[in-house]
């Protein structure tokens, strides 16, 4: 039974949200303000945190901010939010989902199996190497010729979802579906983004590519360089 921390301030939403979750078979603890989720999160260790981004003491962003620097548990966050540059700073903050409101229990249940899902799977892969790259999903470590990258979390997806894939040409919606769980369409230039940033990060660019390759019209591929 997964164990779920539910961040909401307002208590009818709160009481609904738990109530729903519980009935899908999850154990559910709830706090009211930032402070007391940030605290819950810590003694109870969840293995799933929804997140309300409206809270009274703390906007939700900070926690999750301060969250990400004590833990790498899920998170999924809950918001009225829904521009595309909002979305962009969520995920590049370290939310591994978002749902925007209003939503159901259902529609909250399945994006939480979702992540659980993928969440488990990272734990238990081995380790992936192409070429210089060394990307191991159980400590969330990537290296480039033994030189430690500095990636974001969702940075970290991006890359070990294209290096257990070398060579495959993946599309931009294959990414949006399995990195940021969309399955039903979004921005392909939160991908393009995400891409621009790796590919900085390992030192090359769209113009001259090393691992990155773009296959245009199609997607991008990870291959060992030439």
């Amino acid at each position: 039974m997964p164990n779920l921390l539910l961040v909401e301030d307002d208590p009818a939403i709160r009481t609904s949200l738990t109530r729903g979750l519980r009935d899908r078979g999850h154990a559910v603890s709830s706090a009211p303000a930032a402070l007391d989720g940030l605290r819950l999160a810590v003694e109870e260790r969840p293995d799933l945190i929804v997140l309300d981004l409206g809270l009274p003491d703390m906007d939700g962003l900070d926690l999750l901010r301060m969250l990400r620097a004590v833990s790498r548990v899920p998170v999924i966050v809950a918001t009225a939010r829904d521009g595309e540059a909002e979305m962009v700073e969520l995920l590049d903050a370290g939310a591994d989902d978002y749902v925007v409101k209003p939503f159901s229990a259902a529609q909250i249940d399945a994006r939480i199996r979702a992540v659980l899902r993928r969440s488990g799977e990272s734990r238990t892969d081995g380790s992936v190497t192409v070429g210089g790259l060394r990307i191991d999903p159980r400590s969330r470590e990537a290296t480039l010729d033994g030189v430690p990258l500095d990636l974001s979390p969702r940075e970290f997806d991006l890359l070990h979802y294209l290096a257990a894939r070398p060579g495959e040409v993946v599309s931009k919606r294959e990414l949006l579906t399995h990195v940021w769980q969309i399955p039903y369409g979004g921005a392909d230039k939160t991908v393009d983004v995400h891409l621009s940033w790796l590919r900085r990060k390992l030192g090359e660019t769209s113009a001259e590519p090393r691992y990155l390759q773009t296959v245009r019209g199609v997607g991008v591929r990870l291959s060992v360089p030439s």
